[in-house]
């Protein structure tokens, strides 16, 4: 699968839970190539032209400078079991990320990701793209809390850096993310120069390559119905920062529930976005998030705000319709409030 016009000159592990019974520790997984991908043609064309005949699952993460739909995709990472490829964006420029399009919309290659939100908005903004089949670890992890009876604090979805030193998932420490975010504070536009240093493709590569592992950790411990629930909160939450004037009819059906679950059937889940008057936000959030946390504390459901990245003014509500609903009466009743 791993194809490059160029030998690569990076090379780094990718764990499989298979390669150290269970551990992914570096020493012992396999050492792979690092492709820094500026034209399509570098790239799998098994990935290119997704097919039925041979589904994949890869990891998928992107960088920018303030990734959304105003800001700059600057890389785009795909693990493979045998390679990792580092699409340059800014090299490669708009053609290349679309000749990517039929994969990251395919129903056959599931792109395993950590919080999809942002990555979701950037790509439909800046290339017409509609991320679909994901599995959001950040997701997955929480379906697993509550599917072992742990009980999630409403505010508290686990970064990447808490779940790859999980010892149920990685165990790892993974201090190089805290020195590139340092480095993004002070240059936002770290993700922009040319050539890539070995910082970069270090931190970009980091930030994909136990992926795969995580997910063979967690698909063995998520029940059917948490696998629906997976299925349709992924994509949810592409949708969620990507408003459109159709209501997302161009976009791929949200899963429906399956029939081994009509037995016990969870209740449907959908997206609701409410409009908060101009300049009223803080006010409808709280301080310290207040407001938002006592609505969630009331509903079992999610509630995201745009904030300072946008889209401004609004709230987006994800759960089971009653729960979303519910949500929708409390924020509008704090509305009339304002007034």
């Amino acid at each position: 699968m791993a194809s490059s016009h160029h030998p690569p000159s990076h090379r780094t592990h990718v764990p499989f839970p298979s390669n150290s019974g269970g551990k992914p520790l570096d020493n012992e997984a396999p050492m792979v190539p690092i492709h820094i991908v500026t034209n399509a043609s570098q790239l799998p064309v098994e990935f290119l032209n997704p097919s039925p005949e041979r589904p994949l699952v890869v990891g998928f993460d992107c960088e920018g400078v303030d990734l959304c739909r105003h800001g700059t995709l600057c890389i785009m990472q795909l693990a493979f079991p045998d390679a990792i490829y580092l699409v340059d964006a800014i090299e490669g420029g708009e053609a290349l990320i679309k000749a990517c399009k039929p994969a990251l919309e395919s129903s056959y290659i599931k792109k395993v990701i950590h919080d999809c939100k942002r990555d979701s908005e950037a790509l439909y903004f800046q290339f017409g793209i509609k991320l679909h089949n994901v599995m959001d670890t950040q997701i997955a992890y929480s379906l697993i809390e509550e599917q072992e009876g742990r009980t999630r604090l409403l505010y508290d979805y686990i970064s990447f850096v808490s779940l790859l030193a999980d010892p149920r998932y990685c165990g790892i420490s993974y201090q190089e993310k805290e020195e590139v975010r340092l480095l993004l504070r002070q240059d936002p536009k770290f993700w922009t120069y040319r050539p890539l240093s070995e910082l970069m493709v270090r931190a970009a590569t980091d930030d994909v390559r136990f992926l795969l592992y995580i997910y063979h950790m967690m698909m063995e411990k998520l029940n059917q119905r948490s696998l629906w629930y997976l299925a349709v909160r992924g994509a949810l939450y592409c949708r969620c920062f990507c408003i459109n004037d159709n209501n997302y009819a161009d976009w791929p059906s949200v899963p429906p529930i399956p029939d081994h679950l009509e037995g016990n059937a969870p209740e449907e889940e959908i997206l609701s976005i409410l409009d908060v008057p101009p300049g009223k936000m803080g006010r409808i959030i709280g301080r310290k998030g207040a407001s938002i946390l006592s609505i969630k504390e009331s509903c079992n459901a999610e509630i995201l705000v745009g904030g300072a990245k946008g889209p401004p003014d609004k709230v987006f509500i994800i759960g089971p319709v009653k729960q979303v609903r519910k949500a929708e009466a409390m924020l509008r009743g704090r509305m009339v409030d304002l007034y």
